[in-house]
């Protein structure tokens, strides 16, 4: 009953495809109409919960499909690929995006694991650390339909809003995605710091010694516990990392000189290899078959510029 008065709100507050404002900093409800196959995304430290329709997301090669059954949780920066397959004008994708604020997410499970007892920690999976699904139960259901309530009223979205939200962020790392969370958040987050410190400076020539620096890991010890958390080598991460960004770039009509500069590419010969061993196609054949068109990108300018503006890397993991 819970999750659908949560998608009857949703459906109540936005009626077009795009991101929505609720007045709850990082929290944002989205609409999606149109049938989209996965292409390269960066995914940031963020929950996202689907009430309609079905969501994909392909990380190294597996794929992850989640809707009102099991939410995800990505609790650091991972390159993906990303569709809508089954979003249509008549089963529109409806969804509520919430982005982790560090600091807050952090303070929640230091003072979790120093509380004894106060967590227990779920059955280990499959699912990669850096992104897990978990079930909606009925913490989470219930936390998110009060924060999505204030809505209603502005002044108790400004007093109660915060508040909420820790509500929220706290049955997440009490869910199925706690461990995941932990790992990012909680006491020995080095690998979600490392990536941190990468995506910061993907213009740049960051080797796994300087990555394993950052957080005082000598290099075995850090590729092999980066793997564990990303499924990826540092290298395999950094160069999806970057291929993803510029074709996002490239997708939004940016050259592909421009966007491999951007990405700390100096050859142009060498991004045009590693874009066509990733992706199956030239830098250029690539952005002809994937560009939004102008009524695409009309309709989705608002969606594209609150999504950047609600996913901005964190400052302030702590060290």
């Amino acid at each position: 009953m819970s999750k659908q008065r949560i998608k009857q709100i949703i459906q109540s507050r936005i009626t077009e495809d795009g991101m929505m404002e609720t007045g709850i900093k990082g929290v944002h409800l989205y609409r999606v109409s149109d049938s989209m196959r996965c292409a390269p995304a960066i995914y940031k430290p963020t929950v996202v919960a689907i009430l309609n329709g079905t969501k994909e997301a392909v990380l190294d090669g597996k794929s992850f499909m989640y809707d009102n059954s099991k939410y995800m949780c990505c609790t650091m920066t991972m390159p993906v690929e990303a569709g809508t397959p089954e979003a249509s004008p008549e089963n529109p994708l409806l969804g509520v995006y919430i982005s982790l604020d560090t600091k807050v997410m952090t303070e929640l499970a230091i003072e979790m694991q120093n509380t004894s007892g106060a967590l227990k920690r779920p059955k280990s999976s499959q699912i990669p650390p850096g992104m897990a699904l978990s079930s909606w139960d009925d913490n989470f259901t219930e936390a998110l339909l009060r924060l999505l309530q204030l809505g209603d009223n502005p002044l108790d979205t400004a007093i109660l809003g915060e508040s909420r939200l820790r509500e929220v962020y706290y049955s997440v790392l009490k869910g199925e995605a706690g461990e995941s969370a932990m790992r990012a958040f909680g006491i020995g987050n080095e690998i979600s710091r490392s990536i941190v410190y990468l995506s910061s400076n993907l213009d740049k020539t960051v080797t796994i010694e300087d990555m394993a620096e950052q957080v005082g890991m000598s290099r075995a010890v850090f590729h092999r516990k980066f793997k564990q958390a990303t499924t990826m080598s540092p290298i395999q991460f950094a160069k999806s990392m970057r291929l993803n960004s510029a074709a996002m770039k490239i997708a939004t009509g940016m050259k592909v000189n421009e966007a491999a500069f951007e990405v700390g590419y100096v050859s142009s010969s060498q991004f045009s290899r590693e874009f066509k061993r990733m992706y199956g196609q030239s830098p250029k054949q690539w952005s002809s078959s994937n560009q939004l068109s102008p009524e695409m990108m009309r309709r989705n300018e608002n969606y594209f510029e609150q999504f950047q503006q609600s996913a901005q890397l964190p400052t302030n993991m702590i060290d």
